[in-house]
């Protein structure tokens, strides 16, 4: 709720529903999800974000603000996770069957991958991000990484120290990486909003689907085109 660029963010409103019940509701439709947790903060401005999680329902982990490595490592710890996956609750487009792809790359790949995401090689639209570890990756990190972006992003470490860890990519034949798909500003929530509005009353599908929607309408892509990625160290 203490976003600095759009305050509240995560519960303001998308055709109708808020944005955190969007994203929660488009990661359960994943096969390989059996439990969707959200992990916020103990500050008193998220305490309304808590109580509406809960009244989803969804399960909820309040931990340190910025520390959200341990917050991740906690949440893991309390319900016993073996495989945790990382989303955001700023990307209402999140797509399920990507999510899948990204699990199933760890947990089916018969031999030992500590991680793998669809932005190691970003051609993903931004907003359509998914990291995946297994939990002895987590606690690796927990008692390793130590400089304060990689408390602040969760899994950084590995992306600056490849040589470390097995990983695996999950990357597209074609670079969308330009697209802004994710909520940051005021102009990001305006396209998101527009794109559920073209798109019907019920919630985009796949994430094929928004793409033949911006090739029909690429003037779509205008609306937050200017808006800057913070950095990691940001």
């Amino acid at each position: 709720m203490g976003s600095s660029r759009l305050p509240g963010k995560v519960l303001l409103d998308i055709a109708g529903t808020p944005m955190l019940a969007r994203v929660v509701g488009r990661a359960r439709r994943a096969q390989t999800v059996n439990r969707v947790i959200v992990a916020t903060t103990t500050k008193p401005q998220d305490d309304p974000l808590a109580a509406y999680a809960r009244r989803l329902p969804v399960d909820v982990f309040r931990g340190d603000e910025d520390d959200v490595l341990d917050r991740y490592y906690q949440a893991s710890r309390e319900y016993e996770l073996d495989v945790v996956v990382r989303i955001t609750s700023d990307c209402p487009l999140l797509d399920s069957g990507l999510l899948d792809t990204v699990v199933r790359a760890v947990v089916d790949a018969g031999e030992r991958v500590d991680f793998c995401s669809n932005t190691i090689e970003r051609r993903y639209p931004r907003g359509l991000d998914v990291e995946v570890a297994p939990r002895a990756t987590l606690d690796r990190l927990w008692r390793t990484a130590r400089a304060p972006h990689y408390r602040a992003h969760v899994f950084p470490y590995v992306y600056e120290h490849p040589d470390e860890f097995v990983t695996r990519s999950v990357t597209d034949t074609i670079d969308r990486s330009f697209m802004r798909w994710t909520v940051d500003t005021e102009e990001d929530l305006m396209f998101v909003r527009e794109v559920y509005r073209q798109l019907g009353p019920d919630e985009p599908g796949s994430w094929r689907d928004v793409v033949a929607l911006l090739e029909r309408q690429p003037t779509l892509l205008r609306i937050n085109e200017a808006v800057r990625q913070k950095t990691a160290h940001e």
